[in-house]
């Protein structure tokens, strides 16, 4: 078992991983802090209301990418029409390429 040391809003917390995972962990530690520098007035919090805005807006932010749409989702009957046809006139462009560069 290894330990790895964060730095969450100014708190330090020393956390167990398996050997391996300390990049990882440490990763992590560094998104929720970034997270918790957005927000205004942290000072004088305790350390579990702290976490508690860490979790809500790491949640928040899970809860968004979840209900968005994938980024390259398949496509529609007409984007594949409109993606076929450019295909076609890029073939067709080559082959006249081809056919001019064999005649030089």
């Amino acid at each position: 078992m290894s330990n790895v040391t964060l730095e969450i809003a100014g708190r330090r917390y020393t956390i167990a991983c398996a050997p391996g995972e300390e990049e990882h962990i440490e990763g992590l530690g560094a998104s929720i802090d970034a997270k918790l520098r957005q927000l205004d007035s942290l000072n004088g919090q305790s350390p579990e209301r702290i976490l508690l805005y860490a979790s809500l807006l790491l949640a928040d932010e899970l809860h968004e990418a979840k209900s968005s749409p994938p980024p390259f989702a398949e496509p529609d009957s007409a984007h594949a029409e409109t993606l076929e046809k450019m295909a076609d006139r890029l073939e067709s462009l080559a082959e006249r390429l081809e056919s001019g560069a064999a005649s030089t």
